[in-house]
């Protein structure tokens, strides 16, 4: 399998309907668009692309693979899950059907990393998993929107036939740190596991391009969930955008370059050019250990929580 590279791209907002792009995040991207985006993906050498079955309910996989087959499969990682609350609870094994649809979807014989998407019931569902391992259907399997507790029982099962955990994929951000205040960044490290971090951008909130004269497109789920905590973000957004003017950058750049030197992999949105081209000027950018604190300190201030509706806290206080 091919290294990981320190950024991955997601596909969230590529995908139509329910749980999709156009309802999310406000957006309309056209298939000549989203091949576009992963050309572009592509040659700036961020190759990991993640999707999720539930992503517009299977359009976003779709999508992803019509970009795909113009690049060789050896040059792609592709990342999908398994979601248990749309599991066919029916069918014998549940979690390889809706792997082989994932794999129809995308056009692709094997994934580079499956993910449990959220821990509805680590017993039930990890299980699942290890005889895609065996038959290499599947090169590594993750958890996501796991707690500690949960993560390490993936672990245990997993282990019991011989595999682990190699991947975590939780919301962290500026904002949303409640994964670090667990401890599941600190397990991560001491077990060789690759924590991944998404809604780094906290939905285009932390980009830079919304504030209060400029909010998020009205009608879509990310305006409703931001709008209203945007007044709370001008200091901290105020204070990206001084750090950003220093080093030429732009605000996004500065919330990625943050994730970045937390030691996660963060999961960038791609619905521009101009986002990939962030994502990858991120990985040139070092923060000091002052700006590290300041942006933290200002975050903790702005008293927003961005828990999303589909997560449980990751921390042991809350």
């Amino acid at each position: 399998m091919k290294t990981l590279p320190k950024i991955a791209l997601g596909t969230w907002s590529w995908g139509t309907g329910i749980a999709g792009g156009d309802t999310v995040f406000g957006n309309h991207l056209t298939g000549d668009q989203m091949t576009e985006l992963f050309a572009a993906g592509m040659k700036a050498g961020l190759y990991l692309w993640d999707t999720a079955p539930v992503y517009g309910m299977g359009s976003s996989e779709t999508a992803l693979g019509n970009a795909m087959r113009r690049f060789p499969r050896e040059d792609i990682l592709v990342s999908t899950k398994f979601t248990p609350q749309i599991a066919e609870e029916s069918a014998k094994q549940p979690v390889e059907g809706m792997l082989e649809s994932s794999l129809t979807r995308l056009g692709v014989e094997d994934i580079d990393i499956y993910w449990i998407h959220n821990p509805h019931d680590v017993e039930k569902w990890t299980p699942g998993l290890i005889p895609l391992l065996q038959d290499g259907r599947v090169k590594r399997v993750g958890v996501s929107n796991h707690n500690l507790a949960q993560l390490q029982r993936a672990d245990e099962i997993l282990g019991q036939a011989g595999f682990a955990v190699s991947a975590v994929q939780n919301h962290y951000s500026l904002l949303y740190r409640s994964s670090e205040y667990a401890g599941i960044l600190d397990y991560c490290r001491e077990n060789e596991i690759t924590f991944f971090s998404y809604m780094v951008l906290e939905q285009g909130a932390l980009g830079g391009r919304y504030d209060v004269s400029h909010p998020m497109p009205a009608g879509s789920s990310r305006a409703e969930t931001y709008n209203k905590s945007l007044p709370q973000l001008e200091k901290l957004t105020r204070a990206m955008s001084e750090i950003a003017s220093q080093r030429a950058a732009s605000v996004a750049q500065i919330a990625i370059a943050w994730a970045v030197s937390k030691g996660t992999v963060p999961i960038i949105g791609a619905t521009r050019i101009k986002h990939i081209e962030d994502a990858a000027g991120a990985l040139n950018i070092a923060l000091s250990a002052d700006e590290m604190a300041m942006l933290e300190r200002l975050a903790d201030e702005a008293g927003v929580d961005t828990r999303g509706a589909w997560e449980e806290r990751m921390d042991k206080t809350a």
